[in-house]
């Protein structure tokens, strides 16, 4: 029984991180950007949520969407936009130079000290079958995950948009030859990474029951961990490693010695690591990326 309820738990935590590093993914299949502000767009939901508190659960949750979207699109007119040309490592360090401006820029307002809060506190709740006790929150979480790969799904495979962004991560000088508006693309790439950051954020608060200004920041490390388990570039294996991920997480939470539960993520990433020196170019790695190494 206690192996069902791991499992329940890995899914539910995986979909999480498969949001996460879809967001993190859509850029770098585009850009080749791998943009750790993305931590922020989680943040700033969060802060959303915390300015929103008391006001109707949708009201807050629209607003904590579109908070991150109208972010990510700034982010790539103002920051990423006039970088374009620029190299990998100048774009790199430009995301790295944008998310420590945006923490602080929270800190300056909401100060250090993480802020509780009750968002969706009826979530916590379980719901009991077969001698199982599975938080709703859990289960929403699941419902959510699966309702949003779907409409990314459709949306790649039959909108001209999602066609077109197909296009250009699969080689973006070509794609903007036969007609592709580069601006375009890139814009909806932003804002599609930037509604999965809302959504990732409606989870971490409920879970956590507070925000500060470094919420984001373990989570954009998990989503890139996940994108490069899965193959930096490719958008199923994003999603793939998140899964994996949270399966390996709940894995070790349940099976490692109590005393050494504390350290499971450094178990995480030490087989992070031996992932890498046996498929240094991940799970779903894309051809075109591995002609380029």
């Amino acid at each position: 029984m206690n192996l069902v309820q791991n499992a329940i738990d890995a899914v539910s935590l995986g979909a999480v991180y498969a949001l996460a590093a879809l967001g993190v993914g859509l850029i770098f299949s585009i850009m080749r950007l791998i943009n750790f502000a993305h931590g922020e767009l989680i943040m700033a939901g969060g802060f959303a949520l915390y300015v929103l508190a008391g006001q109707p659960l949708a009201l807050m949750t629209v607003v904590a969407i579109l908070v991150a979207l109208v972010l990510a699109l700034s982010m790539e007119r103002v920051a990423f936009r006039t970088l374009r040309q620029a190299n990998p490592a100048t774009l790199l360090i430009a995301s790295f130079a944008l998310s420590y401006l945006l923490q602080h820029i929270a800190l300056l307002i909401f100060g250090s000290r993480a802020m509780g809060l009750d968002f969706l506190g009826q979530l916590n709740q379980t719901i009991e079958f077969g001698g199982l006790r599975v938080p709703r929150l859990e289960v929403a979480t699941v419902l959510v995950t699966a309702l949003l790969l779907g409409l990314l799904t459709l949306f790649f495979k039959r909108s001209p948009v999602g066609v077109q962004m197909r296009a250009a991560a699969e080689d973006f000088d070509m794609a903007r030859l036969v007609g592709v508006r580069a601006d375009r693309v890139i814009a909806v790439a932003f804002a599609l990474s930037g509604t999965l950051a809302g959504f990732v954020s409606l989870y971490v608060v409920a879970q956590g029951g507070s925000v500060s200004y470094k919420m984001g920041v373990n989570m954009v490390l998990v989503a890139f961990v996940a994108s490069v388990i899965g193959g930096i570039g490719s958008l199923p294996g994003a999603a793939l490693g998140g899964f994996l991920l949270g399966i390996v997480s709940v894995a070790l939470q349940a099976f490692l010695p109590e005393h050494w539960r504390p350290y499971r993520d450094a178990f995480v990433f030490l087989l992070f690591i031996a992932f890498l020196l046996w498929r240094p170019q991940g799970l779903l790695s894309r051809r075109a990326d591995r002609e380029r190494v």
